[in-house]
C-alpha cells in the first residue's frame, strides 16, 4: 500500500500536482478515512487493482489536468459527501461560508420575529450541486428550500445530491434563468432568503485560471465582462420575491466588495450590507438586507 501510494506521490509533485491528492485517490477507492489510512499503510497490502486505479488518476491529473473531485465523482461540503460532474461547479470551502452567513441572517430574523406556523423560506439561485440547497435543508429542517439552475444537468446532480442526504422531500427543483425559473415552481415565494454563489469571473479572465478549471462549466464561472452580471440581476430582481427584512447573500469573486455594495445601494431596496472575509482574508460574501436589518 505505502509503496503504491508513494509512487503516485512522486508522479504527481513531478507533474505539477498536489502529491498529497494520492493518498485522498487511495482513501476514496479504499473506503479508509485518510488520516487512518495515512496510519496503518505500513501494515495493509494494497488491493490488487489499486496501483493500476492510482496510475490512472495520475494520468488523468497530470495528462489531463482533470480536478480530482470529477475523477472521484465527489467533493466534501460541510461534511457531506457530495456527488460531482463536470456539469456543476466544485463547491469550494469558501461557499461554505456563504451557508454560515446565510443561518445566521435566519437567525436574526427569527430573534427579530419568530417563525408563525411555516418556516423560513430560501430561494438558492445557481444551485449548480445543490450543495448550499441541501445543507440548508438539513442545518434548517424547518425551512422551505426551492433550488434554481438554469442547467437541467446540474439540476440533476443536485437532485441526487438531495435524495443522498434525505432533503429531497424538502427540496423543489426548477430550472430557469434566475427568477425566470419561479415562473414554473409550485412555490414562488415571497422568500425569507436568497442565498446564491452566481458566476462571477470577468469574462476576459477566463482564459487565465488555472488549467483544471477548464474542466468545469463556464456557465458557471463567466460573469460576463465585469464579472458581476448575474449579482446585479440577482440585487434588482431580488426585492419583489422578498418579504421585508429578508436578506439576500451571495458569494462574490476578488475585488468586487466595494462594486457589489454599490450594486446593491443603487438597487434602492436595500438597507444594511455587510461584507465576510474567506479563509484567505478576502472579501468574499455580500449581505444585503430588504428595508434595512
Amino acid at each position: 500500500m505505502a509503496e503504491a501510494v508513494g509512487a503516485a506521490e512522486e508522479l504527481l509533485e513531478a507533474g505539477g500536482v498536489d502529491g498529497r491528492e494520492a493518498l485522498l485517490a487511495a482513501s476514496h477507492l479504499t473506503g479508509v478515512k485518510p488520516a487512518e489510512l495515512r496510519l496503518r499503510m505500513g501494515g495493509l497490502r494494497a488491493a490488487p487493482r489499486l496501483p493500476a486505479a492510482l496510475a490512472s488518476v495520475v494520468e488523468r491529473r497530470v495528462g489531463r489536468r482533470e480536478p480530482l473531485q470529477y475523477i472521484l465523482g465527489e467533493q466534501e461540503f460541510r461534511g457531506l459527501a457530495l456527488a460531482v460532474t463536470p456539469d456543476v461547479l466544485i463547491p469550494r470551502p469558501e461557499t461554505e461560508l456563504v451557508v454560515d452567513e446565510a443561518l445566521r441572517a435566519l437567525g436574526v430574523m427569527e430573534e427579530r420575529a419568530p417563525w408563525d406556523g411555516d418556516g423560513p423560506a430560501v430561494l438558492d439561485l445557481c444551485t449548480g450541486s445543490g450543495a448550499i440547497a441541501v445543507a440548508m435543508a438539513l442545518e434548517r429542517p424547518d425551512a422551505r428550500v426551492v433550488a434554481a439552475d438554469i442547467s437541467e444537468p446540474a439540476l440533476a446532480v443536485a437532485r441526487s445530491n438531495a435524495e443522498r442526504h434525505g432533503v429531497a422531500d424538502r427540496l423543489e427543483f426548477v430550472a430557469g434563468d434566475l427568477f425566470d425559473a419561479l415562473d414554473d415552481a409550485a412555490f414562488a415565494g415571497p422568500f425569507d432568503l436568497v442565498v446564491s454563489n452566481p458566476p462571477y469571473v470577468a469574462s476576459a479572465d477566463i482564459e487565465g485560471l488555472d488549467p483544471e478549471l477548464f474542466h468545469e462549466p463556464r456557465i458557471a464561472l463567466d460573469g460576463g465582462p465585469d464579472g458581476l452580471r448575474f449579482i446585479g440581476r440577482i440585487a434588482r430582481e431580488a426585492a419583489p420575491r422578498l418579504r421585508r427584512g429578508a436578506a439576500v447573500v451571495v458569494e462574490i469573486g476578488y475585488g468586487q466588495g466595494g462594486d457589489v455594495e454599490h450594486i446593491f445601494r443603487a438597487a434602492g431596496r436595500y438597507g444594511a450590507f455587510a461584507l465576510r472575509r474567506d479563509y484567505a482574508g478576502i472579501e468574499r460574501i455580500a449581505t444585503a438586507w430588504l428595508g434595512g436589518e
